[in-house]
């Protein structure tokens, strides 16, 4: 319990077109959180819920390589932090919720109810989405409501249609493409039903 308590994280931030983003690491180099400077106390509260309230944070730089991926999202090479490693110590479902959001291809969106249907849960996957520590790496900005709504995004719906918009124009996913066919006997079980978002 004590190696759990007392890990140690490194907390990095970076400019971007839509605020100062703060990132930690832990020791290992994988990712812990990712959000948005006016909300860096929620982080560390979250952060702290899930690894220990003496877990030890210190400012830093991060690995060269991930704070590269990151700028290069935001440059317009969305695909820079596909393969990032992250450690976002969720619950069983909650890790579930979150790694199928990361099978999101960029540039398309998803539903609430299609997310749920692609992890085989019954239970609302909203606030699996909410608690999510990782934001853009682990893309819950990319799920919107049935009707086509942006519905809630902890940080800010203002940055959730900046992104969506941000990755429809450097998306090599054709703007056309349709939901994946759900009646498909050649669909994985997993798969998610996309709808490519043309850049407005």
């Amino acid at each position: 319990m004590d190696d759990v308590l007392h890990d140690r994280f490194t907390v990095d931030r970076i400019s971007t077109p839509i605020g100062v983003a703060v990132f930690v690491t832990d020791e290992r180099g994988s990712l812990s959180a990712l959000d948005w400077e006016e909300f860096e106390t929620r982080l560390v509260e979250r952060l702290r819920a899930r690894a220990g309230r003496l877990a030890l944070l210190s400012a830093g730089k991060a690995a060269p390589q991930l704070r590269d991926a990151l700028t290069r999202y935001f440059d317009g090479d969305i695909h820079a932090v596909d393969a990032l490693a992250c450690a976002g110590r969720g619950t069983p479902f909650q890790e579930r919720a979150w790694a199928a959001l990361r099978k999101i291809p960029a540039g398309t969106t998803t539903t609430y109810g299609e997310l749920a249907t692609a992890i085989s849960a019954a239970r609302a996957v909203g606030l699996a989405n909410n608690r999510n520590p990782i934001a853009i790496v682990v893309p819950c900005h990319r799920v919107i409501g049935a009707d086509g709504s942006l519905t809630g995004y902890a940080g800010g719906l203002e940055r959730k249609k900046w992104l969506i918009e941000h990755e429809a124009r450097n998306s090599r996913q054709p703007v056309w493409i349709a939901s994946t066919a759900r009646a498909s006997s050649a669909s994985s079980s997993e798969s998610l039903s996309m709808r490519a978002m043309s850049a407005r």
